[in-house]
């Protein structure tokens, strides 16, 4: 039995925040704010598909991945390769921000090239636009660990259709789908969740 692939970019997206995943991955809601638009303008010259040579290291722009023991789709923004060492780059707009939902979306990339090519992938990096620097990662045990549980999580809550509900904290601030979430009324009807779905329900 197949099981349902997961987008890689649903991971960062539910590390970060479960209901953000939800929104856009099943309720098809995605809304434009300036961190998003910036975001994409980052994104043009590694979302053109293409190959180079740069000093010795072969560069693919982005490149399909795939992962079948997982049930993982999606693209790198950058992979290097440089002898036996294949090197995966996530590019992110802003500065640098702590924390793991970016790490476990370029370890998931990292999973899904080394069952592709047969390789040991160690580390990779997030490169920063706001710093024009990159952060190394390394695809320890506990990142590994952390990659893993999160992809069978987002897989469940998309498989069935879950909308976990609103939070009320910091990751609210700059998110685009502020709007659409609406977590003020989450935070004052502890049963929005339940009404939703039964909107949901009465709809279809």
């Amino acid at each position: 039995m197949a099981i349902e692939p997961v987008i890689l970019s649903a991971l960062e997206h539910y590390a970060y925040c479960p209901r953000q995943c939800a929104l856009i991955h099943t309720e098809q809601v995605f809304d434009e704010n300036v961190f998003t638009l910036r975001g994409q303008r980052h994104h043009e010259r590694v979302d053109d598909p293409g190959s180079e040579e740069r000093y010795g290291v072969r560069v693919e722009r982005a490149m399909p991945l795939w992962s079948h023991r997982y049930g993982l789709v999606g693209k790198a923004d950058l992979v290097e390769f440089e002898g036996e060492t294949v090197y995966p780059v996530e590019y992110k707009s802003g500065s640098r921000r702590a924390g793991e939902p970016e790490k476990i979306q370029l370890c998931a990339q990292a999973i899904c090239l080394e069952e592709m090519l047969g390789v040991t992938v160690e580390r990779g990096a997030l490169f920063w636009h706001g710093s024009r620097r990159r952060e190394e990662v390394l695809f320890g045990t506990h990142l590994r660990q952390r990659t893993l549980e999160t992809i069978e999580a987002t897989r469940t809550m998309l498989t069935n259709a879950q909308m976990p509900p609103p939070v009320t904290d910091n990751r609210c601030r700059h998110c685009s789908l502020k709007e659409a979430c609406m977590p003020e009324i989450g935070q004052k009807h502890p049963d929005y969740t339940t009404l939703f779905e039964v909107d949901n329900e009465t709809d279809t």
